[in-house]
């Protein structure tokens, strides 16, 4: 509209008030000037984030904008990331009928209170075969463990617990499935001498089990289907690195998007090194 009243100032050499009476455009509204900042910045810092953590939503990115003291309500770091095509494409499962969880259990009351624990398979560049053994503690969502082999026994998750446990200390109860190196000798005389509980899921329910089950699908997303592995030890380096991340620097949804290392350590202890 401010196009078409400037032409009619020229063509017929008339007053902009009188051009806008003329098709009732306001004049308030044609001598209105933008105060929008430009964008370009946050424009390039929202890409570069996406491109580095391609499997941030909007809202993380706008948690990491606000730690970088970028001054952005959501809505525009929504509106921007949406302009951009940077948009998740995520495929939801089909359920036909709603999960029923294990009534008996109790919610986490705080760090170490409750662990959960699986294993991930994955393979090397040449197509080596590994199991990476996972630890999420249900309350903080720390992860104390992401441990890549060629094959585990229980007398090697007991190896990786001890070393974790002896960092970060003891959780009262570890939820695993019944996989044969959660249900060995082994496991189960460790728990017993540490007074730990192994607490089981039931046969064919994943869902008993689901915070290490959505654990191991971020794992899965964000750091295995992002790199090639050339070796067990490059495995255990790039797992260790986005095991860092994810407890020190990735916000968590689930936890307010804070990290899970401030939930575990609510006084500020840094945690140990692995």
């Amino acid at each position: 509209m401010r196009e078409i009243v400037s032409g009619m100032c020229v063509d017929w050499g008339v007053s902009i008030r009188r051009a806008c009476g003329t098709i009732r455009f306001d004049t308030s509204t044609y001598h209105y000037k933008s105060r929008r900042t430009d964008q370009a910045a946050v424009e390039r810092r929202i890409k570069e984030i996406a491109e580095t953590r391609v499997r941030y939503g909007y809202r993380r990115v706008h948690v990491l904008l606000r730690r970088e003291g970028w001054l952005i309500n959501m809505k525009k770091t929504r509106r921007i990331y949406n302009e951009l095509g940077l948009q998740l494409r995520n495929k939801h499962p089909k359920r036909r009928v709603k999960a029923k969880l294990r009534e008996d259990r109790q919610e986490a009351v705080g760090p170490n209170d409750v662990w959960a624990m699986d294993f991930v398979h994955d393979q090397l560049a040449l197509g080596k075969k590994l199991r990476i053994l996972t630890v999420v503690d249900t309350h903080s969502r720390l992860c104390p463990a992401a441990d890549p082999r060629f094959t585990y026994r229980g007398e090697d998750v007991v190896q990786t617990l001890e070393r974790v446990c002896g960092q970060i200390g003891y959780p009262r109860t570890i939820r695993v499935d019944n996989g044969s190196e959660f249900i060995s000798r082994d496991l189960d005389l460790w728990a017993y001498a540490n007074d730990v509980t192994l607490d089981f899921s039931r046969p064919g329910k994943p869902t008993d089990n689901g915070f290490i089950e959505a654990f191991n699908s971020k794992l899965r997303a964000e750091c295995l289907n992002a790199h090639w592995f050339m070796s067990l030890a490059d495995a255990r380096e790039k797992l260790e690195n986005w095991r860092r991340h994810y407890n020190e620097d990735r916000p968590h949804s689930a936890i307010g998007y804070n990290v899970p290392i401030a939930m575990h350590y609510p006084d500020g202890v840094t945690s140990p090194s692995s």
